[in-house]
């Protein structure tokens, strides 16, 4: 069966820094159940092939399992774990970084009417589907190039085009295709989170956000919470609170500097906010942190 090969190849393979020797693609594998996990997940594919595995993304929860696929949009502060997985049968999955510019590519291939129209609204920026026979078989033979190294040079990039083209024409293809065009609602969210993230610790006004999207500030609240599941102003928050725990990490004597650093005025709504998203006070959480 073909899941039952991918779970081998993922078991062999896998590394703990998640990395392999294809370009773009990542590899997991759990054996335990770990909490709840805040990280950032940018544009990718990921399948499931054994396990339970969940994120939270603003007030939505996705989960799957083995035999289905995740896509993710935009770059997005979500909540993930393997909610099933032990050492006799550890959680599994793959990932593959998608590019905007590969999937524009594939587009152009497509005849006129070959593709349906794409809807004008942004989507959500996460989706679960099934995954079908050829998507699954298409991931399986990327993973095996893994046991013939020569051959990765000349043949991951075809397989890759191969999964790009699946997931266009797939159950989740209008957000692939519409990360894929510049002009789309979705691409401009995009353009407004890249700007966030890179200017976490400034003072936030949406209309510079909206601005970078190239929306109206009615426009702009809509379709980022449509794909954010956040208002901005709360996407700007779990981005700061992200950089400040990687802070914390390496400076854990440092609470305060560390929350002037990522845009905070007060330490006091520094520490409130940062136990609310982590579940503990900087202070305890810096020194666990720094212990691993």
């Amino acid at each position: 069966m073909p899941l039952d090969e991918l779970r081998d190849l993922i078991n062999r393979h896998a590394r703990p820094d998640l990395s392999c020797a294809i370009g773009d693609v990542l590899i997991f594998r759990a054996e335990q159940p770990y909490p709840p996990t805040p990280t950032t997940y940018g544009k990718v594919l990921t399948v499931v092939a054994q396990g339970v595995k969940r994120f939270a993304l603003g007030n939505r929860l996705y989960e799957f399992r083995a035999g289905q696929y995740l896509i993710a949009s935009v770059n997005l502060p979500v909540t993930s774990h393997f909610t099933e997985a032990s050492p006799e049968a550890p959680g599994l999955g793959v990932g593959l970084t998608l590019h905007p510019a590969a999937v524009a590519e594939m587009l152009l291939l497509a005849k006129p009417g070959e593709l349906p129209e794409i809807e004008p609204a942004a989507p959500p920026g996460l989706a679960v589907s099934d995954a079908p026979a050829e998507l699954v078989d298409a991931v399986l033979r990327l993973l095996r190039l893994l046991d013939m190294p020569r051959d990765i040079t000349a043949l991951a990039p075809l397989i890759k085009r191969e999964i790009l083209w699946r997931l266009i024409t797939g159950e989740q293809g209008a957000i692939i295709r519409q990360f894929g065009l510049p002009d789309s609602e979705l691409s401009g969210i995009a353009r407004a989170v890249r700007w966030i993230r890179d200017n976490y610790a400034r003072p936030f006004r949406v209309e510079e956000a909206a601005h970078q999207a190239g929306m109206s500030v009615s426009a702009f609240h809509r379709s980022f919470h449509a794909v954010t599941a956040m208002s901005p102003i709360q996407f700007q928050k779990q981005i700061r609170l992200q950089q400040a725990r990687l802070q914390l990490a390496a400076q854990p004597n440092d609470i305060t500097g560390v929350s002037r650093r990522v845009g905070y005025d007060s330490p006091s709504q520094f520490s409130r906010e940062y136990r609310r998203q982590f579940g503990e006070p900087p202070s305890q959480d810096a020194a666990r942190l720094h212990a691993w």
